[in-house]
């Protein structure tokens, strides 16, 4: 049974609401979010962070697509340990937890994604988090795997597009296959 934590730019991409992404990239993001509700847990904090942000992002009452279908799957099993699993976080300020898993990284981390890396750490099983199409983890995620949290970048050839036009001077980093 597939574990992990999803960010919310994988529902995004399901939902075809990240600009540029390719249609093999959407569609890998609707089979994750698919299998996900067939047999998976998905890992979320005690105090809703995490979901008040796919909320905010998406539309589970009104909205058609797979990643407000999955959203909507996920406000229904939030309270089901055979398909979701919730983390308490310590937040000591502002979007900052005593769970984050590199302390120095944190200042450079996205204050919205803090949570993401944070719920990974508090989970006994270290879960991956699964993340579609933000660059920026290319750069945080070598140390987030010597901390013990994978990142899995399910739309590789996207993610590392848009690095190299985000960050044209810089050398692109190597990701696992």
């Amino acid at each position: 049974m597939k574990l992990c934590i999803v960010d919310t730019n994988v529902i995004l991409a399901a939902n075809r609401a990240h600009a540029d992404l390719s249609d093999e990239c959407v569609a890998s993001c609707i089979s994750e979010l698919h299998e996900l509700k067939i047999g998976g847990i998905v890992v979320i904090d005690d105090c809703y962070r995490i979901l008040s942000e796919y909320q905010n992002k998406t539309n589970s009452k009104k909205g058609k697509g797979p990643g407000d279908v999955f959203l909507k799957w996920l406000l229904q099993n939030n309270a089901n340990i055979k398909h979701c699993h919730q983390v308490a976080l310590t937040e000591y300020e502002d979007n900052k937890y005593c769970e984050f898993p590199v302390p120095a990284l944190e200042d450079v981390f996205d204050a919205p994604d803090r949570k993401f890396a944070a719920v990974a750490n508090a989970h006994p099983k270290k879960p991956p988090i699964l993340q579609a199409a933000d660059c920026k983890w290319l750069d945080w995620y070598g140390d987030l795997e010597q901390a013990g949290i994978q990142v899995s970048f399910i739309c590789r050839t996207d993610v590392l597009r848009f690095y190299e036009k985000k960050f044209p001077h810089k050398p692109q980093p190597k990701v696992h296959e």
